[in-house]
Parts: structure tokens; C-alpha cells; sequence
């Protein structure tokens, strides 16, 4: 089994193709932006929830299964700057931040002695770090990873993620790595390659690719290996991205992983307590961190509709007809369809520590997830926390009359809607003029 060799040609990346190319990720509100950073034009985004890590870790276990990486050593002043920097002379100093993009925001800098790490340091640490993926709010610099100075000759971009439309996995590709690789993606997205790769494993696609990126023939034997150490990494750990970006060819004509990222299926995290022990609670954002402990579905955005809805499909389209009546959504929260009362309560007090949130839309369309559950979870949090913001509530499907006597016997403020269209409508008018 696996893919035949007249499967091995590589093909050229085009907006219009059916996966989704994500280099620093698509991240969650390109779905609304779907030209932006990070994006190809005419892409899908997929709603599952992807753990990440910092760069640091990143390279660490790709290190463990084999992948050359620079050696490097994590500071959080500017006094172990200089020491770290002592030992490496000249060396790169990279702000450790979840986002891609630092290296154009001034968070990648070059410092040629201890001296001069140290100043670097002492400007970085602390800023706030703007890129394309923080918004304009950027990302506060806590930590620095200062790492050996490499001599490169060549750049390259380089992954591995799913292929859904095959089944399998694709590995993605450019002779044009570094940090200009979404200008390039969108610019001229014939330089990005594509090569399929089935689960049972490599063929030949590691000289196909070798040769397609131009790499010497000295380097191929090298490069194969680096791709099975990808491959066993994104098996094994349960990924659902490992990303090389730049992977670099030195001038004394070796391969480095120079910076790495790899984000994991949180589905699978359960079997890789290695894993969820590297987790940096630090750079994430507080209310994502704290949906996660009540295994919620929930990603910040940049709206101030707050918005409860149990299905991600149903989700999406709720922020969709938001959007249509001249709303934002602050977030996406798919609370499932086996979430208890506890859970709702919780993801309602989530929502209501969202300083952004000026109204809040409950939409549910019980099916497994049912209408009273719902009604419960909401009084037990609004009894809890003030509620301070006007609350938008559609209910429809199972044990709906409940739900709805619950919510009327609550003494609660609540605007009822009459079905989705309704409740959208109403939100944003409370959103924009109070209710």
C-alpha cells in the first residue's frame, strides 16, 4: 500500500485548491478575512480546536525524533540573556510569543556579543509585540529564546498536515522560506508545492521534493531522514501540524530546523501527558485557557456580541448572520451537545468576563443538547455573575417548553426571539444602542 510513484509528481499550490494551506496557521477569523495573513484566498477553516506550544518545545521534540535543530536556551532578563549569550558569542535572540510573524515585528534579533544580547533583551522583554496574527492589541514579550547564530546560505519552508480530501497527510513545501512566506503564498502561490504522503508512510517523495526544491544531492539522504522524523512526530503525538519555517541550508551545506511550531488534535491529548505538560498557560489568552478546562469550545475574537450556541455548524452560521445584520461576534463557543448545566454556567460567566461583550446571543437548536439544560446553565451563572449586558435567548428543539418556563420563572431580563434571523437582529440593535 501507499502512494505509487505515478502519484509523486508535485504539484503547484493555487487559491482556488480544495485543502487548506496554513503556514503560522489560518487562524480562527480568517474565516472573516479570508485573504488575510496567514490565509489563501477561497479557503476553508476548519472549526476543530489545535493545541500549541511555544517554538522552544517545538524544536525540542522535533530534536527527539531526530530532526536537526540549533542549540538554545530560554531568558526571562537581561542578566541570563547575557549569560546564555556568553556561551554561544554570537547568537539570535527570538521573543517567545504564540504568533507568527515576529521576525517582521522586530521580535527576532541578531546580537554579536553577551553586551549587546543583554540591551536586545532589556528593549524586548515586557513590549508588547505586535504582528499580523496578535491584532492591534499584540502579544506582551515574556521570555526570550537566544539561540546559536547560523551562517545560511538558503531558505526553505517546509510541513506536514491532513490531506481530508485524500485521507492522508500532505506534505507542503517552498524554495522561498523565511518570514515572507504568506506574502509569497498569496503573491505567487505557484512557489508553494503540494505532495501527498499516505499514512502508511514515505516512498519516494523525499527526492521527489529534494529535487522540486532544488536541494543539492548531497543533502537528499539528510533531508529524507528529516522528513520520516516529521512523519513519526505527526503519527505518534497525534499533530495536526508540524511546521519548519525556515528550514535552512547552512553554508557548511547541512540542513537546520532553525524554527518549528507543531500543534496537536486536543482530541488526542488524553494519550500524551508529555504533551499537555508543556503547555504555556502564560501566552495563552485567559479566557480560552479557562474554556479549555471545562473541555468548551471557544475561541476569542474581536466582536462584542458574546455568543452561546451547542454545535460548531450552527455556531458558524450564528456569527455569519451576525455579521449580516452589521454585528461582531466576540467569540465562537460550541458548548456540544453533552454539556451540563455546570458547563453552561460556566461558559455564560466566560462570555460576561469579556469586557468587549456590550450583548450576548443564546442559540440553541436542541437536539441531544436539550432547551432545559440550557435554561439551567444560564439562571445558575446570571445569579452568580451580574448580568450586565442585555441577553438575546432562541430556543427550539428538545424539551423546549421547558427551557423556556425556566427562563421565564428566573426573573431574569431576558429578550426572547422568535427564531435565529430574530435573535441575531436583536443582539446587534442591544449591542449598538442598549436594550
Amino acid at each position: 500500500s501507499g502512494a505509487q510513484p505515478q502519484q509523486m509528481t508535485v504539484q503547484r499550490l493555487h487559491a482556488n485548491d480544495a485543502y487548506t494551506f496554513a503556514p503560522y496557521n489560518a487562524y480562527f477569523n480568517d474565516y472573516y478575512t479570508p485573504d488575510g495573513d496567514g490565509a489563501i484566498a477561497g479557503q476553508t477553516v476548519q472549526d476543530d480546536m489545535f493545541y500549541y506550544f511555544p517554538r522552544k518545545q517545538a524544536k525540542e521534540l522535533l530534536a527527539q525524533y531526530g530532526a536537526p535543530v540549533p542549540t538554545g536556551l530560554v531568558v526571562r532578563t537581561p542578566e541570563e540573556a547575557f549569560d546564555a549569550a556568553q556561551r554561544y558569542g554570537a547568537c539570535v535572540l527570538k521573543a517567545q510569543i504564540h504568533s507568527g510573524g515576529r521576525g517582521k515585528a522586530g521580535g527576532v534579533k541578531l546580537a554579536h556579543d553577551p553586551q549587546e544580547a543583554e540591551k536586545i533583551a532589556s528593549a524586548l522583554l515586557g513590549a508588547r509585540l505586535v504582528t499580523p496574527q496578535t491584532g492591534a492589541q499584540g502579544k506582551v514579550v515574556h521570555k526570550l529564546l537566544v539561540t546559536e547564530a547560523v551562517e545560511v546560505k538558503k531558505e526553505y519552508y517546509l510541513s506536514l498536515t491532513g490531506d481530508m480530501e485524500r485521507a492522508g497527510l500532505m506534505l507542503i513545501a517552498s524554495a522561498e522560506g523565511g518570514t515572507e512566506i504568506e506574502i509569497t503564498a498569496k503573491q505567487s502561490p505557484e512557489k508553494i508545492l503540494q505532495l501527498p504522503v499516505a499514512l502508511e508512510g514515505l516512498t519516494d517523495q523525499a527526492q521527489t521534493l529534494a529535487r522540486a526544491l532544488d536541494l543539492p544531492q548531497a543533502l537528499w539522504a539528510d533531508f529524507d531522514a528529516l522528513l520520516r522524523a516529521m512523519l513519526r512526530l505527526y503519527i505518534e503525538k497525534d499533530c495536526s501540524l508540524v511546521e519548519i519555517n525556515p528550514l535552512v541550508r547552512t553554508a557548511q551545506e547541512r540542513l537546520l530546523c532553525l524554527d518549528a511550531k507543531i500543534n496537536f488534535d486536543d482530541n488526542g491529548l488524553a494519550r500524551h501527558p508529555d504533551v499537555q505538560a508543556l503547555r504555556d498557560v502564560e501566552e495563552e489568552d485567559p479566557l480560552e485557557y479557562r474554556a479549555s478546562q471545562f473541555d468548551l469550545n471557544f475561541i476569542r475574537l474581536d466582536g462584542s456580541i458574546g455568543c452561546l450556541v451547542n454545535g460548531a455548524g450552527l455556531a458558524m452560521a450564528t456569527m455569519d448572520i451576525l455579521q449580516k445584520f452589521g454585528g461582531s461576534p466576540a467569540n465562537f463557543l460550541d458548548v456540544g451537545g453533552s454539556a451540563t448545566a455546570e458547563k453552561v454556567a460556566a461558559a455564560f460567566e466566560i462570555l460576561l468576563s469579556d469586557p468587549q461583550v456590550k450583548a450576548i446571543f443564546v442559540n440553541i437548536f436542541g437536539g441531544i443538547m436539550k432547551c432545559d439544560t440550557i435554561a439551567e446553565g444560564i439562571v445558575s451563572a446570571a445569579r452568580q455573575v451580574a448580568l450586565r449586558v442585555p441577553l438575546v435567548v432562541r430556543l427550539e428543539g428538545t424539551n423546549v417548553a421547558q427551557g423556556r418556563a425556566i427562563l421565564a420563572a428566573s426573573g431574569l431580563l431576558i429578550i426572547s426571539a422568535a427564531d435565529m434571523a430574530d435573535g441575531a437582529h436583536k443582539a446587534v440593535k442591544c449591542a449598538k444602542e442598549g436594550c
